[in-house]
């Protein structure tokens, strides 16, 4: 069954630790708030054609990307839009399948990019997210630590995203790094909205989506009376892991190698 909910106040679900999805119909039409967050796994064509239809319907007055830089996204600024010249633009962008974006961001009036340099992420592994996010950490709940349980579960999942092949005892360090992100994000579309105006969309990962302890929690902290929904898109009928406003399922997966092979040669 299918149902569609109302877009979600954030402190309504700041509690929220465990999984939790509802399937509903993308009547993008009936969208209100100020923020929506589509979630995606970064290879799948139907999740970057569902967030295009999504921007066409809404049309937010502007949407972030985690997959652009500031200055990347400011290149493309200028670029018609018309998605075979989105993909022509965006030959030097570092993200590898950007070109799969292009509906996406012809479908965009103002391109904002989130994306930090590898040299951040690499200081927010040794020195903590707080240090590295700087003025505001605490605004945005940095300066706190996770609780013990959920750090925990932070930890064992990032030991499993890199193959078991690093330490546990060093997955401390990639759960700031994925902090950090997550705040930046949350900035960015706060920055957005103060420049823009509402709404505005973001364009991520599943798990930067997640409700419990993604983008939104950050959102929450920095701008609590924000109307949020969040969007999670799985596979094969399987909802993302994480807390949602709302989940689409039913996209096929595309063939994928197997991502831990590369250590068991």
């Amino acid at each position: 069954m299918r149902t569609m909910i109302t877009p979600v106040i954030l402190a309504a679900v700041a509690t929220l630790s465990t999984a939790a999805f509802l399937f509903a119909a993308t009547d993008w039409s009936d969208f209100s708030g100020d923020v929506l967050i589509l979630g995606e796994l970064h290879d799948n064509p139907q999740h970057h054609a569902e967030q295009a239809s999504a921007v066409r319907i809404i049309q937010p007055k502007a949407v972030v990307f985690e997959m652009l830089t500031p200055d990347e996204a400011q290149s493309l600024s200028e670029i018609p839009r018309d998605p075979g010249a989105m993909r022509d633009a965006t030959d030097s962008v570092q993200w590898s399948n950007i070109a799969d974006y292009a509906d996406v961001l012809a479908a965009s009036p103002v391109i904002v990019g989130a994306a930090l340099s590898r040299e951040d992420m690499r200081a927010a592994f040794t020195s903590g997210a707080a240090e590295v996010f700087g003025t505001g950490a605490e605004i945005y709940g940095l300066t706190d630590p996770l609780p013990e349980d959920e750090q925990a579960i932070r930890e064992l999942n990032q030991f499993d995203a890199h193959c078991e092949a690093m330490p546990l005892e060093m997955m401390g360090g990639m759960v700031e790094a994925q902090r950090l992100r997550d705040a930046a994000f949350a900035r960015s579309v706060i920055e957005a909205l103060e420049t823009h105006g509402s709404p505005v969309v973001l364009i991520t990962g599943n798990g930067h989506a997640r409700m419990d302890w993604g983008v939104p929690v950050y959102l929450m902290r920095a701008g609590p009376a924000l109307a949020v929904t969040s969007i999670g898109q799985g596979e094969r009928q399987e909802p993302p892991d994480g807390v949602f406003s709302w989940t689409l399922n039913g996209a096929a997966s595309p063939d994928r190698d197997d991502p831990c092979a590369v250590f068991n040669q």
